[in-house]
């Protein structure tokens, strides 16, 4: 039997439960009060079909779980075969699922199936973009926090099924001083002190930089185990390499594009981190035929 752990990517954690409340919020969402009307006005409650879900176009496959839990949802009585796990590369008009069942139920689960797998299909097939510009260097790409709200857990396992790395999930992850907290705080060294002093022993402190004099006050205060390099240009990081000799960990984020991206791990930076992944990947275009 499938079930929508067998369909994971392997190497990256999607709690059930997320799964879970994701498909009932989104068939709640398209349900409504009356339920699919159109189904249960044109199609006899007995009446079977066959379904195969197709990739309209070639990259990188991820949101199978969801799709199959959808279907399992509205009908018990649904067999699904799977050609593919997620994070598997498929090609243009490969078959990808073919589902079997009350017609009722599988008309009715079409459309939040495959928002599922073209949304998160969308998120790994941009990050593996990425990654492939990326290859030969030591430099991982990263997602952030720039989700889609109630989403997030979803995107960020599409970001490793695409060979990304996730940023923090949430605030309560890591402590990441940015600018703002800087200037509140009355400074660099005031701001780290504060952190270190708060902060348990597995809790790790990324601070933010615009300059690289900012980076040597950093650096002198011993204090972070990350920096984040915001908006340098390729000669800046080069340079922030330099400096920081291997001491801290260095992430390069802000006008991190697909255009950019060699040239950034090319400077020999740790990390490289894009809310792109996220917010502006496009929806990977597949479909839901039936066969009678």
């Amino acid at each position: 039997m499938i079930t929508p752990t067998s369909l994971l990517y392997p190497d990256a954690f999607l709690s059930p439960l997320a799964v879970d409340e994701a498909v009932h919020r989104a068939l709640d969402e398209d349900l409504g009060r009356a339920g699919d009307v159109t189904s249960l006005a044109t199609i006899p409650e007995a009446t079977k079909a066959q379904a195969i879900l197709v990739a309209r176009q070639s990259g990188v496959i991820a949101g199978l779980p969801l799709a199959l839990a959808t279907l399992q949802k509205l009908s018990p009585d649904i067999e699904v075969r799977a050609h593919v796990r997620d994070a598997a590369r498929v090609a243009r008009g490969q078959q990808v699922l073919t589902i079997s069942g009350p017609a009722r139920a599988i008309l009715t689960a079409e459309r939040t199936a495959l928002n599922f797998v073209g949304r998160l299909s969308g998120v790994a097939t941009l990050t593996a973009d990425y990654v492939a510009r990326t290859e030969g260097t030591k430099m991982r790409i990263c997602c952030t926090r720039k989700t889609t709200p109630g989403l997030r857990a979803l995107e960020k396992y599409a970001v490793r099924c695409g060979g990304g790395f996730n940023h923090r999930f949430g605030l309560d992850d890591a402590i990441l001083i940015k600018d703002n907290h800087i200037a509140v705080a009355g400074g660099i060294r005031p701001v780290l002190e504060r952190a270190r002093s708060y902060a348990g022993h597995l809790v790790k402190i990324e601070i933010e930089v615009d300059t690289l004099a900012q980076l040597r006050d950093v650096l002198n205060t011993g204090l972070a185990e990350a920096v984040l390099l915001d908006n340098m240009d390729i000669a800046t990081l080069r340079e922030a390499v330099r400096m920081s000799e291997g001491r801290v960990a260095l992430e390069a984020s802000g006008g991190v594009t697909l255009d950019s991206i060699a040239a950034i791990a090319a400077t020999g930076v740790d990390y490289a981190s894009s809310g792109a992944l996220t917010h502006s990947a496009p929806n990977f275009d597949c479909a839901l035929d039936i066969e009678m």
